[in-house]
């Protein structure tokens, strides 16, 4: 295991621990009476971390806060909405709570099913599994340590025979420049791309390029102790009114 890994490790199980000593002393039901105060929600979810079923409780996605107000926002003035989301998670079932259909692709074989027995109660999603590649093509590789080695053609390109446009399509997983550019052709009219980490060195000359109204949401996310940024990519944004 990789010093990164067991960093990781280390602070998921400390925050799971701390979780417990505040339910125990009752910080965890005084954080729960504040909500939908912001930053209540923000340390109810540090004890969230990699708690697929607390994170669907508090009802978001992974991505900065600010971002999420505005999707959420976006998607409640368009009428039955649809999505496509590259990379499923507690994502995958806050927008099934908002949206008229979400498709969602998935590449891990373990996680698949791990989010499909949590979507039993929504009958507006589809969930596909598309594991990597059997041969490489660094056109649709990735970075994600792990990965390296494993190329996304197939779960990239799912969104060619998808049943669009889409309103929104979350960029969420692997592949994600290569996610970008097939995502382009396939947003609806005012529609947009949430591209998740986009702070990432890789991401900004990808997205800077792409000719859309660009607009990126840097601060607190939940579950984590430092600030990250989504961005919001609208190819052909409504005119303001």
């Amino acid at each position: 295991m990789t010093t990164s890994r067991i960093a990781k490790s280390a602070y998921v199980s400390t925050l799971r621990g701390a979780g417990k000593i505040a339910r125990t002393a009752g910080v965890y039901s005084a954080l729960q009476r504040r909500l939908p105060d912001r930053r209540a929600h923000w340390w109810l979810s540090l004890f969230a971390i990699h708690d697929i079923d607390a994170m669907v409780d508090l009802d978001v996605p992974w991505w900065s806060y600010d971002a999420i107000d505005k999707v959420d926002a976006f998607l409640a003035q368009r009428d039955t909405p649809r999505v496509f989301e590259y990379g499923s998670g507690a994502s995958t079932i806050w927008a099934a709570r908002r949206a008229h259909h979400v498709t969602s692709v998935e590449h891990d074989v373990d996680w698949h099913p791990v989010i499909s027995n949590r979507l039993s109660a929504f009958s507006n999603v589809e969930l596909r599994l598309i594991e990597p590649d059997a041969n490489y093509n660094p056109e649709y590789g990735s970075k994600k340590p792990g990965y390296t080695s494993r190329s996304f053609e197939n779960y990239v390109t799912a969104i060619e025979g998808a049943k669009g446009p889409f309103d929104v399509i979350i960029i969420d997983g692997r592949a994600r420049v290569a996610c970008l550019r097939h995502a382009i052709a396939h947003v609806a009219p005012g529609g947009m791309i949430v591209f998740d980490n986009s702070g990432r060195r890789e991401y900004r000359s990808p997205i800077e390029a792409v000719e859309a109204q660009i607009k990126t949401y840097r601060g607190r996310v939940p579950s984590l102790p430092y600030p990250d940024q989504t961005t919001l990519i609208q190819p052909t944004p409504v005119a303001e009114k």
